[in-house]
């Protein structure tokens, strides 16, 4: 036996073992990362090293299939020749470099989002170029290469130094030991993907556990794999029937009348009894990169990052208890121009057919506007140009030379060069992105147009770099650099917007399209969903504090009836100051789908689970299913998920 494992496959058995110490070695150092948050019971920790193991023996068995499948079917008469020697090397040359890039690359995820790889990793290959230069301005990327080759070249000389490398080419076993080796590995891999899923993690209320127990290989593929999840097929459903006339119900107001012949059950008019409170007023919509609430000193943060939206809090409607709907920028895209509820995996935004849907800006152009979308990167990321191009926003971007589909009928306008006073992995500075708004409202006020300006800021964002001597905190040292720059910007933008004639009738709308972290110990981190919003310079509203629960899609319907506006809707999203508006938000991460209300939550997990929970500040606690709680939750999601795949979002 000693000799059957001994020889020729001492390299494959020496690479497995290093592959599974490694990953033991990181599985504790995330423990220990996030030490204070872990459960470090016993019998939890146990489970997550074993189950660990398992996934590391599945992603080892799938590595090392075509090396094995090399030593199969290689002549003994050819080991130890040079061709032998060549391909061993760099079989395990390229192996090592690919374990230890992955072990880097999960670090520096793990640091950014407390979490193996998931969608956002996938997105992350998609999107090379704003990634890689994300990483050349974030880390010093020629040492970490550096690095990494000299890792991989030092354990390729302590093989040699444990004589690996002579025993591999000196040995020859026969047939039978190659093919029963082979055979080993293809019903390890085989059997280990059969009953392993991502899901097989979660053995635990604690959400870190579960995602130390992963790897985040496996976890990669687990994600790219399901990017889009049929809600039927992975959630608990009720009758659709009874599912719309819940939603209807949700939806009904005094001011509702529901277009009976519609395709889409839930497309209504919308009439207010006043005659709209002024003409046209312009709107700016920044969707602010990653702004939590806990920068604000509303909310306890004593380090005055954000004495610009602290101003503006006191002097415009503040919604002091609004959630978002996801973790990601285009989950917040979809929320307040949709005004739907997040379905399960890819967002609306990045999906196919997402054109022609009718979204805020039918609403906008309806009223004689001109809707565009100012975005400070390249708009191909994350598929925003193809969504808002293919839906009526004229686009303004840094795209450097893409293009719209032919069949986008809106018009695209690059930033140029001259136009931009600094930049980096992701896009413009917010200084130079709101600048273009005003150059552009400035363009649309000459033309006695009104228009609605859509704005996504960039500056929020690793590597938090920004112009130099704009702020007290150097560019580029973190986090709290970049939101108190962030919030500088807002204040050039507002005094800047002052000087404009048009600014009188112009409302501004600042709200964050998803917190800065998303990670804590439960599967939703409600408190990380928490965000402000603001509407400033509406005329005629007095400022004042909302403290009603609102979601991130109620924003513009709040609005539009805010305005005395008449329109035909389809969202999900209600006006907060109606009378029969019943408090509630949607608290969603691609696979798991929250509904809240007040200190209550219902998660819908897939694999048709579902559960109730009393909400903390800090975690989630176990509690008694309320059946029309739960039905509501999934009544919002099923339907949204089922009109978005019938084709029922559209325009008509």
């Amino acid at each position: 036996m000693k000799r059957f494992f001994s020889n020729r496959y001492r390299l494959l058995f020496f690479f497995s073992g290093l592959f599974l110490f490694l990953s033991f070695v990181l599985r504790i150092v995330f423990t220990f990362w996030v030490f204070n948050d872990v459960s470090t019971n016993l019998y939890v920790f146990s489970k997550t090293l074993l189950l660990g193991l398992l996934y590391d023996i599945s992603v080892v068995s799938c590595f090392t299939l075509l090396f094995t499948f090399y030593l199969l079917i290689l002549p003994n008469k050819w080991v130890g020749s040079l061709f032998d020697r060549i391909m061993v090397y760099v079989f395990y040359a390229l192996h090592l470099l690919i374990i230890y890039f992955v072990f880097f690359a999960e670090v520096t995820f793990w640091d950014e989002f407390k979490s193996r790889f998931n969608f956002i990793a996938v997105d992350y290959l998609i999107y090379t170029y704003e990634v890689v230069k994300n990483i050349q301005e974030s880390y010093p990327l020629p040492l970490l290469i550096g690095g990494i080759a000299t890792i991989t070249l030092l354990t390729i000389i302590a093989t040699a130094r444990f004589k690996v490398f002579r025993k591999t080419f000196e040995s020859h076993p026969s047939f039978y030991q190659k093919a029963t080796i082979t055979l080993l590995n293809i019903i390890i891999m085989v059997s280990s993907l059969y009953f392993l899923t991502n899901d097989s993690s979660n053995i635990s209320d604690n959400r870190y556990n579960n995602e130390i127990t992963k790897a985040g290989i496996f976890s990669f593929f687990a994600a790219f794999r399901n990017n889009h999840l049929k809600f039927e097929e992975h959630y608990q459903t009720i009758d659709l029937k009874e599912a719309i006339t819940l939603i209807r119900t949700e939806l009904t107001d005094s001011k509702t009348s529901y277009i009976e012949n519609s395709k889409n059950p839930f497309r209504r008019t919308i009439t207010d009894p006043y005659p709209e409170k002024f003409q046209q007023p312009n709107v700016v919509f920044v969707l602010m990169e990653s702004m939590s609430a806990s920068f604000m000193n509303r909310f306890g943060n004593e380090k005055n990052i954000t004495p610009n939206l602290n101003a503006l809090a006191e002097q415009g409607i503040f919604f002091t208890n609004m959630f978002a709907n996801g973790t990601r920028t285009v989950r917040g895209m979809e929320a307040v121009t949709l005004s739907v509820p997040p379905t399960p995996g890819n967002s609306i935004v990045k999906r196919p057919d997402n054109q022609n849907l009718y979204t805020i800006g039918n609403v906008f152009r309806d009223k004689g506007y001109q809707t565009m979308f100012f975005y400070g990167g390249d708009g191909y990321f994350d598929n925003m140009n193809s969504f808002y191009g293919g839906n009526g926003f004229d686009i303004y971007d840094r795209g450097r030379g893409s293009i719209l589909s032919d069949k986008i009928k809106s018009k695209r306008y690059n930033i140029s060069d001259e136009e931009v006073t600094f930049e980096n992995a992701w896009g413009i500075c917010d200084e130079d992105i709101y600048a273009k708004v005003l150059k552009e409202a400035d363009t649309k006020y000459q033309q006695k147009q009104p228009f609605m300006a859509f704005v996504m800021t960039t500056s929020n964002h690793k590597p938090y770099t920004y112009p130099a001597n704009k702020i007290d905190i150097p560019s580029g040292s973190g986090r709290e650099g970049a939101v108190k720059y962030a919030d500088f910007a807002i204040g050039e933008l507002i005094r800047n917007a002052k000087q404009k004639p048009w600014f009188k009738n112009t409302v501004f709308i600042f709200i964050a399209d998803h917190c800065a972290s998303s990670a804590g110990k439960s599967e939703i981190d409600v408190n990380n969903h928490h965000i402000p919003a603001i509407i400033y310079n509406l005329k005629n509203e007095p400022a004042r504090e909302v403290s009603l629960e609102v979601a991130q899609i109620d924003i513009f319907p709040t609005l539009f009836s805010l305005m005395n506006w008449s329109y035909t809707s389809q969202f999900y999203g209600k006006d907060v100051f109606d009378v029969t508006y019943h408090p509630r938000s949607f608290v969603g991460t691609y696979i798991n789908l929250g509904m809240k209300k007040n200190n209550e939550v219902v998660i819908l997990y897939n694999q048709k689970r579902n559960g109730q929970y009393l909400w903390t500040q800090y975690d989630l606690q176990p509690t008694k299913v309320s059946p029309d709680f739960l039905n509501s939750a999934i009544a919002n999601y099923q339907t949204a998920d089922y009109l978005f795949s019938h084709g029922l979002f559209s325009e008509k």
